[in-house]
């Protein structure tokens, strides 16, 4: 997908989660072409697919979709990650529609013990994705993965003779005082990325005072990634002030221009996140929820999904665009938090951070 229309797009707005859900902009819908004929194993004609504001899949294998199906299939897009989740939840009573794409390894554990998706196993999961699994109860099945990374403008850097940082540590020195822009944990599925990165860089006892002493060298938080990216980041459109943003390691790729890419991803500074597609419990269309998620499995779309969302398919034998094998960096070791323990944790996390970082 295009690099401003990913998850990684970070959109949320605010920062409580209750205010997050209240303020969050309205759901959009756009509908795809499609015949009104049903499924013959459904009376229901139409699809509902609840979406990150950042989802993207060429527009042929939409309609080729809702022509083999017979649905008719319509997108709403509350905003991040994070912004879907909430809703999903605040409106479990009554479903915003059929099947959700986006919720990520970050969200995960809060989509599962809320109880607002229904469990199906796609006989379509690639063998080779267990280590992307979400959940042993098949709740979420695996559709993308990207390694959310700090980026940095490189010719800001030359231009100020300062050396680009490589690690995280690399941060909290006096050189590098008020260049990162980064998302806000609470709103932004990359900015919880970020935040576990630093859990598991630091252990859950040391990373709050890590990021008191980068509040302390002038980090910026913004709600989500639009703002820090295309905004405040040197490095993109924006042309902002800030020449060190939280992305993906895919970002570079994007940014490239006659073969000459104007930004780096750190290696040494990320968190791996996977991307996962369920269907809503109290689904009116379950048997369209599943077909959804199989297509987005399919080899045409794992195959469209790096050029589209500038992610990895979750379908390891994909071929990937070329220029990723110049500028999208290989992460060897990205930083880890278990699933359970981002789970069980994820929420006393942004709490603290939020005291210590915002308070």
């Amino acid at each position: 997908m295009s690099i401003i229309r990913r998850a990684w797009l970070g959109l949320g707005a605010i920062i409580a989660v209750t205010a997050l859900t209240a303020c969050a902009s309205a759901p959009s819908a756009s509908p795809s072409a499609a015949s009104p004929t049903p499924s013959p194993l459904t009376s229901a004609t139409e699809l509902t697919v609840v979406t990150h504001d950042s989802f993207a899949v060429t527009q042929s294998l939409l309609d080729a979709f809702a022509k083999k199906t017979g649905f008719t299939v319509k997108f709403v897009k509350p905003g991040d990650a994070g912004t879907v989740v909430n809703q999903l939840v605040l409106t479990k009573d009554s479903p915003l529609g059929d099947v959700v794409f986006g919720i990520d390894n970050t969200f995960s554990g809060r989509a599962i013990s809320a109880g607002i998706l229904a469990p199906y196993a796609s006989p379509a999961v690639p063998a080779g994705s267990d280590d992307l699994l979400a959940d042993t109860q098949h709740m979420l099945t695996p559709i993308d993965y990207g390694d959310v990374c700090l980026n940095a403008d490189l010719a800001w850097f030359k231009a100020k003779n300062l050396a680009v940082p490589a690690t995280l540590d690399d941060l909290l020195k006096p050189e590098y005082a008020k260049l990162l822009v980064v998302e806000n944990p609470a709103s932004s599925s990359p900015g919880m990325a970020f935040l576990a990165a630093t859990i598991g860089a630091k252990s859950e006892s040391g990373y709050l005072d890590y990021w008191k002493a980068l509040k302390a060298n002038g980090v910026k938080v913004d709600p989500g990634w639009t703002e820090a990216y295309s905004t405040d980041f040197s490095g993109s459109t924006g042309k902002g002030a800030y020449p060190l943003v939280v992305s993906y390691n895919t970002s570079p790729a994007y940014e490239a221009k006659d073969g000459v890419a104007p930004t780096v991803a750190l290696t040494q500074t990320c968190f791996r996140q996977v991307e996962y597609a369920g269907v809503i419990a109290g689904a009116k269309n379950a048997v369209g929820a599943r077909a959804f998620i199989d297509f987005l499995l399919s080899p045409e779309v794992q195959a469209d999904i790096p050029g589209q969302m500038y992610v990895y398919p979750a379908n390891r034998a994909t071929a990937l665009p070329a220029d990723w094998t110049q500028f999208a960096a290989k992460v060897e070791s990205p930083f880890t938090v278990p699933a359970t323990t981002l789970s069980a944790n994820r929420d006393a996390w942004i709490k603290a951070w939020t005291a210590a970082v915002l308070g």
